[in-house]
């Protein structure tokens, strides 16, 4: 995220896979890129979805100080690598975080495959830089995931940095890792097809994967990345996953979600974030304190009700939030994170109707909050103002029946040609959204 290697192994193993990768079709241009039935009907399932977990976790946990520690604090490469043979997070189990997802009402994980740092969490055959082959873990953390989720339900979704401040070949360097102590040497191309066989081994062994979610191409902005290459492989291994690009940038060739990292679609409070909303699916990534990986005096944690405004509020704008959370170092949540998603869990429990299988609804978000639609019922999402009465511009058809989702208390509802007038009954203001369903007539 943007805030705040054996050579010689790699060599040999890209030799093996180099005719898979070099008989990769070549992209099309950008003009005539249609997306497969399979990758539209991923599509589909993404944005009923709504709700997924990000998970930033790694030997950076060690440090407790954030995933970009090893940036930070000027730690060279030779130094970061001591980390390893530290790394073995006993309480780790992959079915007690999937449980914690769905309970909280995910639907989806994404996990950090590899960071920055260039640490693989999983079995990669191209790399000795893992955690299976370093670390007294020993385990594939990706292959315990992709279990956990397949017998849970949910998808399964892998972060992958573009950027690597551990490579030799990830050169010429970038904006950051400068202190890492690299030799100013390294070919690019060769670094590129290392990162395409590492791709191809993580949509290749582990089943089906929901998609990828790229970060890094920001590091090195006018560098010769030729992602039309890279997402053309992607596509063939497995049609119906997903890339995610947080580029920063409007969508390009072959990608299928528009992501905004810490900000809802078109707002840049970040500083970095494009203003400009594609035609793609959308998607707000947000942290609940200020760090994506543990860091432990981090103490500005959000509050539960601030986190399900915010998921509101991407719903409200058609997009799905994915919420982060940075296991400590033994592999545990939080005590504050895991709180936070029981509050969610409990919500969504009783809302969850407003928010999964929804799109943006026909209004605007409001000084109010916003509206989310499903087939025939619309849901007015009260964030802000304790107003018993609320008006509202006439909706396209006529509201036949109206009720507080929670309870089913009925709502009264009056209405002109131009506006209509709903009138809400007591209720408990101290919420973090009231929501009212507005069923509206066929024709």
């Amino acid at each position: 995220m943007m805030h705040g290697i054996c050579r010689a192994g790699t060599a040999l193993a890209l030799q093996a896979m180099a005719g898979a990768l070099h008989a990769q079709p070549t992209a099309p241009a950008v003009e005539t890129y249609v997306p497969s039935t399979v990758n539209l009907a991923a599509r589909t399932w993404y944005q009923d979805a709504k709700l997924g977990m990000f998970i930033h976790w790694g030997p950076s946990s060690l440090l407790q100080d954030g995933e970009w520690a090893m940036n930070n604090r000027g730690i060279r490469a030779a130094e970061y690598e001591s980390l390893l043979p530290l790394f073995n997070p006993t309480q780790f189990d992959a079915t007690a975080w999937v449980r914690a997802a769905k309970e909280a009402g995910m639907e989806y994980v994404t996990l950090i495959s590899k960071h920055h740092d260039g640490i693989a969490l999983w079995d990669s055959k191209v790399s000795d830089y893992t955690i299976v082959k370093r670390a007294p873990f020993t385990r594939d953390v990706v292959r315990e995931l992709v279990d956990a989720c397949a017998a849970a339900g949910l998808r399964f979704f892998l972060y992958y940095s573009q950027l690597d401040w551990h490579h030799p070949d990830y050169f010429p360097r970038g904006q950051t890792g400068a202190t890492a102590g690299r030799p100013d040497s390294g070919s690019f191309p060769r670094y590129l097809e290392f990162m395409d066989a590492q791709l191809t081994e993580l949509l290749t062994n582990y089943g089906p994967i929901g998609g990828i979610w790229f970060d890094g191409v920001w590091d090195k902005p006018t560098a010769p990345w030729r992602l039309e290459q890279t997402y053309a492989l992607i596509h063939t291994l497995q049609p119906a996953a997903l890339i995610i690009p947080n580029n920063h940038e409007a969508p390009r060739w072959g990608e299928d979600v528009q992501t905004f990292e810490r900000d809802l679609p078109g707002a840049n409070g970040q500083g970095f974030n494009t203003t400009v909303i594609g035609a793609l699916p959308l998607e707000m990534s947000e942290t609940m304190n200020d760090s994506w990986g543990f860091r432990l005096h981090d103490r500005n944690w959000k509050s539960s009700t601030q986190l399900i405004r915010s998921m509101v509020e991407a719903a409200g704008r058609n997009a799905n939030f994915l919420l982060n959370v940075g296991p400590r170092p033994d592999g545990t949540f939080p005590d504050s994170a895991r709180a936070r998603l029981v509050a969610i869990g409990r919500w969504m429990a009783t809302n969850g109707a407003s928010i999964r299988g929804t799109r943006g609804g026909p209004l605007t978000p409001r000084p109010w909050g916003v509206t989310t639609q499903k087939g025939d019922t619309v849901y007015l999402h009260l964030l802000h103002g304790a107003d018993p009465v609320v008006a509202l511009p006439a909706l396209p058809r006529r509201v036949i029946r109206a009720f507080m989702l929670d309870g089913g208390a009925p709502v009264s509802v009056s209405a002109t040609v131009a506006t209509i007038t709903v009138t809400l009954p007591k209720r408990d203001v101290s919420l973090p959204d009231q929501v009212v369903a507005l069923v509206l007539s066929t024709r």
